[in-house]
Order: C-alpha cells, then structure tokens, then sequence
C-alpha cells in the first residue's frame, strides 16, 4: 500500500435498501497515481460503491473523503468538481451531439464565466470558450479521435465510443477516474489496447484509477491492487498474486472456470 497521502479515502461506508445490505462497512485509501482494480460476483456491491462514491447514493453510515475534502452528503456534480469522474457500464453518451461536444460537455464543470457573460460573449466567456475547445482537442487526439470529432458520438465504433467516454470523464480534470466495466462488450484485440490505453491515461495525466470488471485476465494484468467484494463485505485486498491464491476469493467469487480464466 502507498505510503504517499490519500486522495480517496473512505471509511465505514454502508448502505442498505430496505433489508439488503448493499455495502457493509466499506474502506479504501488511494494515493496519486493508483491503480487498483474493484471485483467480486454479480450483485456483490461493485457498482453501489461507485454510486455512493460519486453521491448518485448518500451512505447509511461512514465518510468519503477526496483531497482532503468530506464529500459524502455532496452532489455528484460538485463531487466532480472537487476531482473524481467516472465511466459507466452501459455507455452514457450524448449520441445525437458531434464527438468534441461530448468532451466539452465534461469540460463545463471547470467553466468560471456566469451564464451572462457567456450570452452577451464577453472577452473572458469567449477566451474560455476558446480553451475548452483546445482542452477538448487535446484529449480527442490522445485518444485518436482527432480525424471524428465532428462526427455523431452515435456512429463511432463500439470501442471508439468507450474511448470517447473516458475522454469526457478526463475532461473534468479528475484527480480520481472511476471506470465501470470499461471492456465490456469489447472483442480480444480491442481489450489489448485498452489494457495499454488505461496505462497510459494514468501516467499522462496522473490520475488515480479505480475500475471495475469482469475480465479477470485484464483485472490481473493491469491493477497493482486489487479489492474483492461479496455480498457487499469486503473480503479480500492484496496483489493480483495475493489474489489469485487466497482461498476466499477462489471460493466466494472464481470458482473453478473463473479461476482457470484467471490463471490462463
């Protein structure tokens, strides 16, 4: 575990629906520049935390903290002001609208020009327009998106869409980039490029990464730590090796294919 200070730091965090324990006594602390990897079964409480992480749920009990800041009763959009973005399982994007306006749409959370300023086009509103719009092709062409960005975000390819959501998350300028399942419904080689994309959106732009998914190939090969979840308890926490040998995790979440998928 990283010895450096915590951007993310949660601490008993539990919510409950009627009598379904979602999430139970919940706790994670990472660092710039983590990478860690989110697992457990289907229905074990993954994508709850990333709800209550990002204020979609507000915790039953506990305290998120992100740079310093006590986020848990915040808004999901002043939770992403102060750092943290994320991905969703089911892509999410504004389909009708060209690819950089999808971009600009996550740069709008950094805007300091009032609506006015921007109806009347004042010298600022015009100035910060013109940035985000520079923000925006930057990020397209990192993602090789560059030749499309006047292109309908509904006619991209399927991977190309999921690069485009992650671009719009980066365009909120996260300390804390929470990905939900970014390989599903990808195909071999195209996981092979995200697995290599992730990396480099951490070390390009330093943000901490915390994902989600069901590809225990990908999970192994890409997360530095990993945290294993079931029936909203947390279970498990190590290195991918630690993982892939702790009994409890073969036995709550591998099972005997899962566990040869992971060993592959």
């Amino acid at each position: 575990m990283s010895t450096l200070p915590a951007v993310l730091d949660v601490r008993g965090v539990s919510k409950s629906f009627g009598g379904l324990k979602a999430v139970q006594r919940f706790g994670l602390r990472l660092a710039q520049g983590d990478l860690m990897g989110l697992i457990g079964p289907n229905g074990a409480g993954k994508t709850t935390v990333f709800n209550l992480l990002t204020g979609v749920y507000k915790p039953d009990t506990g305290t998120i903290t992100l740079n310093g800041t006590d986020v848990t009763r915040l808004r999901p959009f002043r939770i992403c002001q102060q750092g943290m973005s994320r991905t969703f399982q089911n892509i999410r994007l504004f389909g009708e609208l060209p690819v950089i306006d999808n971009v600009k749409l996550g740069s709008h959370v950094r805007l300091r020009q009032t609506m006015f300023a921007s109806i009347i086009r004042t010298p600022f509103a015009v100035g910060e327009e013109r940035a985000l719009t520079l923000r925006a092709r930057e990020l397209l062409k990192f993602f090789g998106l560059d030749g499309r960005e006047h292109e309908q975000a509904k006619n991209l390819p399927y991977g190309d869409q999921r690069k485009l959501e992650i671009a719009r998350a980066l365009a909120t300028e996260p300390k804390v980039l929470l990905l939900d399942e970014p390989a599903a419904g990808m195909n071999s080689g195209e996981k092979v490029a995200l697995r290599d994309l992730i990396r480099r959106v951490r070390d390009r732009f330093g943000v901490t990464v915390l994902l989600i998914e069901h590809d225990m190939g990908l999970v192994m090969d890409i997360c530095e730590r990993i945290m294993v979840i079931d029936y909203g308890l947390t279970i498990a926490e190590g290195s991918p090796a630690e993982i892939q040998t702790n009994p409890k995790v073969i036995e709550a979440y591998l099972g005997t294919a899962e566990s040869e998928a992971v060993h592959a």
